[in-house]
């Protein structure tokens, strides 16, 4: 087994026994790693320097076939369910068997990284590929160690990405061809089956969502930003409802677009990178994403193309409507450098509402911030998981339901206590649909979602009269600098004020239903705030 690259840690892969493998390339720059993955065919340069990558069948995560070995010291402390599912010890260990055959005589690619910019609370991560491109995205998303401490790099947790194992399920008894598998005794992560490169960073995710909170850590899917003032400002959402557009805004600091921690010192960043969601992007309306997207050492997934020439086409959504672009924060000109910063003065919760009901800005009082938290109201935004064509109406926990491996009133206390502790306000911001459902109503313009964010992070919404939602009670400004007023009020914006009350009662009872469940878990001050007891 040949080993080639600028610094190879005395900790190999032996532990893994993989069979003979080729070359293993470890900790390869951003050039050769493009070098290889073009010469091995795994993708083409494009205009700018990108370089453009296709994924096959899988376009966006397949939650379906990601489990959690079950074993003593973890089944107690996991929320097991169609999110969380269980695989028995002997189906991951003949998927092992079948694993450490594949790799035989094939070429590795090795990158020593760290998941958390905050060092009391960082994960060791090392991650091995079979594809040049997926060690390129691991290298762009996580955060890059210095030179001199790759020497004596030790994982505290190891990714092995074989995108070209496909599995049997009849004989491995597997979901499908394809399994992500986190095995928290040995400390690995094996996913098998898709190209997808999502599924690498996601995975540790996971991970970071189990074991933080015992540290005293809020892992939270969300990006983030700083003012000028030094405010801080959380955006929680799912992927699609804006997280990376809006935080990247060039008269604000960037820390990160997708999860963060939060601990008694503040927020930090687990990325070293960005995975914008690129259909349609616009250099006018997202100029820090678009020059980030099209330059030397991004990678844009699933994005069209012209062979002859290179151009690009962000318009085209021919492979997917979930196509991406990874990239290193500092494409970003006004990213933090460290990747933290204090603690958040502002929480932003993002709904993409296809129901076209919820008003486009809200705020929330401390209790109804956690029942929107647990909630988690959204819509699956086409493209993003397989089998969604179109968005749909869903409740995503915590905004991050396929992630969060504890049950959900774990990380919803946390954020309670948080808020309460550092008085942070809460805005609820509807980046989804007005004067109608989707394929009625327009999308909320970005400019309009824009300008009340401003707004209520530069405090210019605090002395504006505010009044009740009907239907939700959620507290709604009267009016805004450079919004038109009748957009504020999402009845308003209805031509049929009957059909609006109606789709409106009929989210608030999918709320109602959904929040049954969390019913035993929290206090009065919650259940009073829930959207069923608003008169």
């Amino acid at each position: 087994m040949e080993q080639v690259g600028p610094a190879i840690s005395r900790f190999g892969l032996e532990d893994l026994s993989f069979q003979a493998p080729g070359t293993v390339h470890w900790n390869l720059p951003t050039a050769p790693l493009v070098e290889l993955a073009v010469r091995r065919g795994e993708g083409h340069l494009v205009t700018g320097g990108a370089l453009a990558c296709e994924t096959g069948r899988y376009t966006g995560r397949s939650p379906k076939d990601k489990f959690i070995l079950d074993e003593p010291g973890v089944h107690e402390a996991i929320d097991w369910g169609e999110v969380n599912q269980a695989i028995a010890k002997d189906t991951l260990a003949r998927v092992w068997r079948k694993a450490r055959a594949h790799v035989a005589g094939r070429d590795l690619f090795v990158q020593d990284l760290y998941a958390g910019a905050d060092p009391a609370h960082r994960l060791s991560v090392r991650v091995v590929t079979e594809n040049a491109w997926h060690n390129l995205f691991a290298r762009n998303m996580f955060i890059r160690p210095p030179l001199e401490e790759l020497g004596g790099f030790q994982p505290g947790f190891t990714v092995i990405d074989l995108a070209g194992l496909q599995l049997d399920p009849e004989s491995d008894g597997t979901a499908s061809e394809t399994l992500i598998a986190v095995d928290f005794s040995s400390r690995t992560i094996l996913i098998c089956g898709t190209r997808y490169a999502g599924e690498i960073k996601k995975s540790i995710f996971g991970v970071l969502n189990f074991i933080l909170p015992d540290q005293g850590v809020m892992p939270m899917h969300c990006s983030a930003n700083i003012g000028k003032r030094g405010d801080v400002a959380v955006f929680f959402g799912l992927s699609g409802t804006g997280k990376t557009t809006l935080s990247a805004d060039p008269d604000r600091t960037l820390i990160g677009d997708d999860e963060h921690g939060w601990s008694e010192r503040g927020i930090f960043n687990f990325e070293g990178g960005c995975y914008a969601k690129v259909i349609r992007l616009s250099e006018k309306d997202e100029p820090q994403i678009f020059r980030a997207s099209t330059r030397f050492g991004a990678i844009l997934e699933n994005v069209v193309f012209d062979p002859a020439s290179g151009r690009i086409d962000f318009d085209d959504g021919e492979l997917t409507e979930n196509t991406r672009s990874s990239y290193p924060l500092n494409f970003i000109p006004n990213a933090s450098g460290d990747g933290t910063a204090g603690h958040p003065d502002h929480i932003v919760m993002l709904t993409a509402d296809a129901f076209g009901v919820l008003p486009p800005i809200s705020k929330l009082t401390p209790q109804q911030a956690m029942y929107h938290f647990l909630s988690g109201y959204t819509a699956r935004v086409a493209g993003t998981e397989r089998g969604v064509s179109e968005p749909q109406a869903t409740f995503s926990t915590c905004f991050g339901a396929p992630f969060m491996p504890r049950h959900p009133t774990v990380y919803g206390e946390m954020l309670r206590e948080f808020m309460h502790k550092h008085e942070a306000d809460c805005w609820l911001v509807n980046t989804g649909w007005s004067g109608g459902p989707y394929g009625t109503g327009e999308r909320v313009r970005l400019k309009h979602t824009r300008a009340m964010l401003r707004a209520a992070l530069e405090g210019e919404l605090n002395d504006v009269p505010m009044r009740p939602d009907p239907t939700f009670g959620l507290l709604i400004p009267e009016s805004c600098p450079g919004v038109p007023e009748e957009i504020l009020n999402p009845r308003d914006a209805w031509a049929d004020k009957d059909e609006y009350d109606r789709k409106a009662r009929d989210l608030a009872a999918r709320f109602e239903q959904n929040f049954e469940r969390f019913e035993p878990y929290v206090d009065k001050e919650v259940k009073d705030a829930a959207i069923h007891n608003v008169v």
